[in-house]
C-alpha cells in the first residue's frame, strides 16, 4: 500500500492552494489529484467516497483520509512537523488564527467568488465586503511591528491566513491599502519554494517532487 501523500484539490481553489503552499515551502513530494469543480466532479459518487462534503481539499496519507484545508495544514505540521511553532502556546494560537480565518478571511474569498464566478443581488456583496475589508484590516493590524503572525517564524498561521486571502485582487481589493499585510505578503514570497495559485497548482494529475 502506497503511505505517500495524496492531495485532491482544484486550480482555482484557495482552499486547495493553502496545503499545497505547505507541501511546497515544506519541500514534502505528494501525488496532485485534480477534481474540477467547474465540471461538477466533487459531487460525482467516487469523490464523495473521499470527501463527503462534495468539497476540496482532501488529503490521504497513510491510510487516512483528512478533509477541510486548516485541518490537514494541522494533520500536516504534526505531521511533517515543517511550520509548527516551538512553544506550546505558539502552537495553540496558530491554530487559534486558523480557527479566526474560517470564519473571517474566509469572507475575502467569497467576496472573490461573486465577483468572478457567480452573480449575486448587490445586497450580498455589501453585506460580505465590509466583513471582508474588517478581516484583512485584523491581520493588518496583528502584523504591526512583527514579521509573522506566531512567534518568530512562518507558521500554519501564516500559510492558511495567507493562503485564504491570496485571491484577494479578483475581489476588488488592493494590497497596497493594508502596508503591515504587504510586507507581510513579501516576506512570504521571498521563502524557498513559494508559488502562487496559478503557478502552484497543476490543471491535471501530476507527481510534485520538490527539488
Amino acid at each position: 500500500m502506497d503511505h505517500g501523500i495524496t492531495l485532491f484539490g482544484s486550480f482555482t481553489s484557495s482552499s486547495s492552494y493553502k496545503p499545497m503552499l505547505y507541501l511546497a515551502l515544506a519541500r514534502v513530494p505528494f501525488s496532485f489529484r485534480t477534481v474540477n469543480l467547474k465540471n461538477g466532479v466533487q459531487k460525482l459518487p467516487d469523490y464523495l467516497e473521499v470527501n463527503r462534503y462534495g468539497q476540496v481539499p482532501a488529503l490521504r496519507h497513510r491510510g487516512l483520509t483528512v478533509v477541510q484545508s486548516n485541518v490537514i495544514l494541522d494533520y500536516l505540521a504534526r505531521t511533517t512537523g515543517h511550520f509548527e511553532p516551538r512553544a506550546e502556546q505558539d502552537r495553540w494560537r496558530a491554530r487559534e488564527w486558523l480557527s479566526w480565518e474560517a470564519d473571517a478571511i474566509t469572507n475575502v474569498a467569497k467576496v472573490r467568488h461573486y465577483r468572478r464566478f457567480r452573480t449575486v443581488d448587490p445586497a450580498v456583496m455589501a453585506y460580505f465586503h465590509p466583513a471582508a475589508e474588517a478581516a484583512l484590516g485584523f491581520v493588518d493590524r496583528a502584523l504591526e511591528g512583527r514579521d509573522w503572525l506566531v512567534g518568530d517564524a512562518p507558521s500554519i498561521a501564516d500559510i492558511g491566513c495567507w493562503g485564504r486571502m491570496v485571491f484577494m485582487a479578483e475581489g476588488g481589493f488592493e494590497i497596497g491599502n493594508w502596508p503591515n499585510l504587504e510586507a507581510w505578503s513579501r516576506r512570504l514570497k521571498a521563502m524557498p519554494g513559494f508559488a502562487l495559485p496559478y503557478d502552484l497548482i497543476p490543471k491535471k494529475d501530476t507527481e510534485v517532487l520538490p527539488a
